[in-house]
């Protein structure tokens, strides 16, 4: 009787490029498809009619509050832009130092499952890639302010970690470790962040402050929003602050990748703000690009969404809610 063998299994990971080919170009079919270009166009008509920001004005203070490096680039390069070709002079503070990205620590730092070291040394990575951006975008070092409070627990510190440290359960820091920043070894409590945005503000004496929408989906955002909100109430200049978000959506923007030629639409989570236009030029989108790719450590993993914010305008609004009446059984 003859014997019987087994026909080998095939080994799964030789499935695996095929499946990620497959996957990606049913993408690539769906964003080149006639329904997208049908929405995009819809969504760019909108955008044209939306009425253009304000100018920059020769001589004005911009202060760009960013939770962590890239937001300042991902929002507002292009305004950081124009307003130093106005004449304003820009700053930009980052409230933490974008150390709480495992995927992006154990691709960076080459570990399995990335705490303590591995993600203390991304944060420093990190910072040193937004002095990059900055420096690209035109800011001399001393406009520029590293706060390195913890990332993704901004909102702990907002709230519970008022008064006592808050340790990161990812770099296991319960202080400001990040060098250069603008109070080293201060613990991470909400009080000692508000006084760290307290010392930025009277500082530079903004004339406007760009600062995350409160609708933004991060809990980092919508924290620092908040806290922007208090501080400049708290002085009497909340009319000083505009909105902008990152995070507003899912697939937002739409198409992901590198499309200058395409307009930035309203965000869905923040669509009924009341948007202003930034257009920008050639050079201005060019540079942004840049700016972008300075941040090697997330355009590996998320070129296409950080790419995606590189388009001929850029969105503002001069208050964090529409307080427009709207008819009933209109959407939200």
């Amino acid at each position: 009787m003859p014997r019987l063998t087994r026909r080998p299994r095939r080994s799964r990971a030789r499935w695996l490029p095929l499946a990620g080919g497959v996957l990606a170009a049913l993408l690539a079919a769906w964003i080149n498809s006639p329904l997208v270009d049908r929405v995009v166009g819809a969504e760019g008509a909108r955008v044209a009619a939306l009425p253009s920001a304000p100018p920059f004005q020769a001589g004005e203070r911009v202060l760009v509050l960013a939770p962590h490096p890239d937001d300042e680039t991902l929002c507002c390069a292009g305004m950081m832009q124009r307003a130093r070709a106005a004449g304003a002079k820009v700053y930009v503070a980052w409230a933490t130092a974008g150390d709480g990205f495992e995927l992006d620590a154990a691709v960076t730092e080459r570990v399995v499952r990335p705490r303590g070291q591995a993600l203390r040394d991304l944060g420093k990575l990190r910072a040193a890639e937004a002095r990059r951006a900055a420096a690209l975008l035109g800011m001399p070092p001393g406009h520029t302010f590293m706060l390195g409070y913890p990332d993704g627990g901004l909102f702990r510190l907002f709230t519970t970690s008022y008064a006592q440290p808050y340790t990161s359960p990812r770099t296991g820091a319960d202080a400001v470790y990040v060098p250069g920043a603008l109070t080293p070894g201060v613990g991470s409590t909400g009080r000692a962040l508000e006084a760290d945005l307290g010392r930025v503000l009277d500082r530079v004496r903004p004339d406007l402050v760009l600062a995350p929408a409160p609708q933004d989906f991060h809990p980092d955002h919508r924290t620092l929003s908040y806290l922007a909100m208090r501080l400049m109430s708290g002085r009497g200049q909340e009319g000083r602050l505009r909105y902008w978000v990152v995070h507003g959506g899912l697939e937002w923007p739409l198409p992901k990748g590198l499309h200058p030629a395409e307009p930035l639409t309203p965000p869905p989570l923040a669509r009924h703000l009341p948007w202003a236009r930034v257009d920008l030029t050639p050079a201005q989108v060019a540079r942004k690009r840049l700016a972008v790719d300075s941040y090697r450590t997330q355009t590996r993993l998320l070129g296409r969404f950080m790419h995606a914010f590189v388009r001929r305008n850029e969105l503002l609004s001069p208050q964090p809610s529409d307080d427009s009446p709207r008819e009933q059984g209109t959407g939200p």
